[in-house]
């Protein structure tokens, strides 16, 4: 059975303003629809949302012909980069706002989850907005009274429930707006990023939620994360979302797969030749990031020497600048996060310079990494890019005599010395 079904949907928005806001353009859009019967005549003109690129028109299309369906108890993942258009697909299904043109058919009730404090009452109590969103939902307050102890004791936050939501954190609202929407029955819930707000052992109990009432009681979640690990244990499904249409729908792990091989640098070398285009600002521009092998010619395996080299361009003189480096899984999970400083008049000085490291052969695991670097002055953020630079490191057969051993689990695969000894 379907639950969810998205008939060509598509938001355009006017950069920078509410409305057209011009006489001339809401006289336009007013004789063209109301007195021709005609479409909006501005629906014509608008453009891809690429954040990154300046455009020509004003209006921009934040979703564009969006089509699919989400049948009765799967597990949808929406993934994409910022800007991609997935909080705005949320919003709109959750009637937050309207769609420029399409329509959403959706069966039962939808609880959402958009942002930290979504439909919370900051001068109301924990318990009060419990009840508060309870009968939105259309619950009696009997059905609420029996789910408040679990919705408490899941949010953790019975010592502060009598308190007014606006002295709470940030988690602690995570914590207990999650634990309505999930608690509450709906049939259809709705998820957006902010569960990357609670900590390592909420964010557990939440994904082991969804799932309990996916799997166990067939209710529809819609899932938006960064995660992809998150995204890999929980969802059944996956689309992807880029500059506001959708890139590719289907199975998860495949979703996963085409959304890591389309955004991430994966070359030898990533290499800018005019620092005009390159990244970074006027204080930091970033030449090359090459991972290779340390033999000459060799592909990186799990028995080469790895090295990683960064060449920048510095325009500061007399700053402790400092680089660092993150290693991730393609399921965002941290391998190492390393820096180095530059001694102000000695080493920070203006021109090209080059950050090179060697990760040691039999430590890395074989599958696909990512690096990403950033850049601070006198321990302030300097450079925050968006590169994120993918290699993949190759599995070579290992045998003891004529076994094939295959390839192990783990992320890392350390040449630990034993030692044996009779005693």
């Amino acid at each position: 059975m379907t639950a969810i079904e998205f008939q060509n949907i598509s938001k355009q928005y006017r950069l920078g303003l509410v409305s057209t806001r011009t006489l001339s353009h809401d006289l336009n859009r007013w004789w063209k629809m109301s007195i021709l019967g005609k479409e909006d005549p501005y629906l014509k003109i608008g453009e891809v949302n690429d954040r990154a690129s300046k455009g020509d028109s004003d209006y921009v299309w934040a979703l564009r012909d969006i089509n699919f369906k989400v049948e009765q108890g799967d597990v949808l993942g929406i993934i994409g980069k910022n800007g991609a258009g997935k909080s705005t697909l949320l919003k709109i299904l959750s009637k937050v706002t309207a769609p420029t043109t399409g329509t959403i058919r959706a069966k039962g009730r939808i609880a959402s989850l958009l942002e930290v404090g979504t439909g919370f009452h900051p001068e109301m109590t924990g318990r009060e907005n419990i009840y508060m969103n309870g009968a939105i939902m259309g619950m009696t307050k009997a059905e609420i009274t029996r789910k408040l102890d679990e919705i408490v004791d899941f949010a953790g936050v019975e010592r502060y429930i009598d308190t007014p939501v606006k002295r709470y954190s940030s988690g602690m609202t995570v914590r207990l707006g999650f634990a309505i929407a999930a608690h509450l029955e709906p049939e259809i819930l709705v998820v957006d990023e902010v569960l990357a707000v609670g900590d390592a052992e909420f964010q557990k109990k939440a994904i082991g939620k969804m799932q309990d009432v996916s799997k166990g009681e067939g209710r529809t979640v819609l899932f938006v994360s960064h995660n992809m690990g998150a995204v890999r244990n929980l969802c059944k499904t996956g689309i992807v979302l880029r500059d506001g249409s959708i890139d590719f729908s289907g199975n998860v792990n495949d979703a996963i797969d085409y959304y890591t091989e389309t955004n991430y640098t994966k070359d030898n070398q990533l290499y800018y030749k005019d620092l005009s285009v390159a990244p970074g600002n006027d204080k930091i521009k970033i030449r090359s990031l090459q991972v290779k092998a340390l033999a000459k010619d060799e592909n990186i395996t799990i028995d080469t020497d790895i090295v990683v080299s960064l060449v920048f361009f510095n325009y500061l003189k007399d700053a402790i600048i400092d680089v660092t480096f993150e290693l991730r899984t393609m399921e965002d999970t941290v391998v190492f996060h390393r820096w180095m400083n530059f001694s102000p008049n000695k080493d920070s000085q203006i021109g090209e310079q080059e950050v090179s490291f060697v990760i040691p052969k039999d430590l890395l695991n074989a599958g696909r990494y990512y690096l990403r670097v950033w850049f601070g002055e006198n321990e302030a953020h300097l450079l925050w890019g968006e590169l994120r630079y993918m290699f993949e490191v190759e599995f070579t057969g290992e045998t003891i005599g004529d076994i094939n051993l295959g390839k192990k689990p783990g992320i890392i695969r350390p040449n630990l010395n034993f030692t044996h000894r009779m005693l």
